[in-house]
């Protein structure tokens, strides 16, 4: 018997309950899998919220870490015993066993641990395509704008972008998130908050504005995010913190300078596998090598998911979140 959060209808925070669930055997391709630790991720609360599409009652979450503990037929991939971290896959990673396919799992060196694998995988792997594939035109010397540079992916891209040799300037709301940003390697902050940020990034650049922008917030900063590129530059849309992006005026982006908008999903950018394994080796060497440091801002129980998914929405959290089972 598993301990497993779902929710019945969509809403708020309070909508997610904690039930014991029958975990069962794996089927073909499959695999049953025990986790050490569960990823709290703020797209969770896109699919409790219904922001994105769903079907209640189901389970949440799409990121975890932990040992198989069985596998279904034809699973050659990873064997019972393995440690193993994924982020994709049906919803239903609030568990404390489950039943999964097989495909998105991803072995872990011996030297990291579940908790980092939870508190990474996704955002490590978002911050990786991000980085290396959003934008094609992306290379090292370039500049880059990053929105809430000190959440759970902030921290993780910026230190990708300096290996990559990639100039950061990070947005924050503190002094508490830009001593955090400036840790892992930001090179510029400006507090949004009290900053004009495109003025700022100006200033920043010469006059001639960045060549992406990472912007997670939406439809707060996506003015500001249009105003900070230099011509031919590429906007990344990549998260609605504060509500989706409005809709795109494509005269806007002409008089901007002829700049680019895209919003891209994880799983079109891990749809291949060559392409899948490129990142995910990229990610795991560096993280094994001790290249990368992922701070874990906040650890959970799994009963404690209500007030989780509450510090997320309040912005509350700093680096990673993780439930610790």
């Amino acid at each position: 018997m598993a301990q497993v959060v779902r929710f019945h209808t969509t809403g708020g925070p309070e909508v997610l309950v904690m039930e014991d669930a029958e975990v069962g055997q794996p089927g073909p391709g499959e695999v049953r899998i025990r986790h050490g630790a569960v990823g709290c991720n703020f797209a969770d609360t896109y699919f409790r919220s219904g922001y994105y599409p769903v079907q209640p009652p189901c389970g949440i979450g799409v990121e975890g870490a932990g040992t198989v503990e069985a596998v279904g037929e034809g699973v050659t991939s990873v064997a019972v015993g393995d440690r193993v971290s994924y982020n994709g896959g049906p919803l239903g990673a609030y568990a404390t066993e489950r039943v999964m396919p097989a495909a998105p799992l991803l072995k872990l060196p011996g030297n990291v641990s579940f908790e980092t694998a939870a508190a990474s995988t996704m955002r490590g792997l978002t911050a990786v395509y991000w980085l290396m594939k959003a934008d094609p035109r992306l290379k090292a010397g370039d500049t880059v704008l990053l929105h809430a540079a000190a959440g759970g992916v902030g921290l993780l891209a910026i230190q990708v972008a300096r290996l990559l040799g990639i100039r950061v300037i990070g947005t924050v709301s503190s002094e508490e998130k830009a001593e955090k940003a400036r840790a892992m390697g930001c090179d510029e902050i400006i507090f949004y908050r009290r900053e004009d940020v495109p003025a700022r990034v100006r200033e920043l650049t010469g006059g001639e504005g960045v060549q992406t922008v990472f912007d997670s917030v939406g439809k707060d900063t996506f003015e500001g995010s249009l105003k900070s590129l230099r011509r031919r530059g590429v906007l990344v849309g990549c998260g609605t913190a504060s509500g989706p992006f409005p809709p795109i005026d494509a005269m806007q982006l002409v008089l901007q300078g002829s700049v680019y908008f895209t919003r891209p999903a994880f799983a079109d950018y891990f749809a291949d596998p060559a392409e899948r394994a490129e990142m995910a080796q990229f990610w795991f060497d560096h993280l094994s090598a001790g290249r990368i440091r992922v701070e874990i801002g906040a650890r959970y129980s799994l009963d404690q998911c209500v007030q989780a998914h509450r510090d997320l929405e309040a912005g509350k959290t700093i680096g990673s979140s993780v439930f610790v089972l």
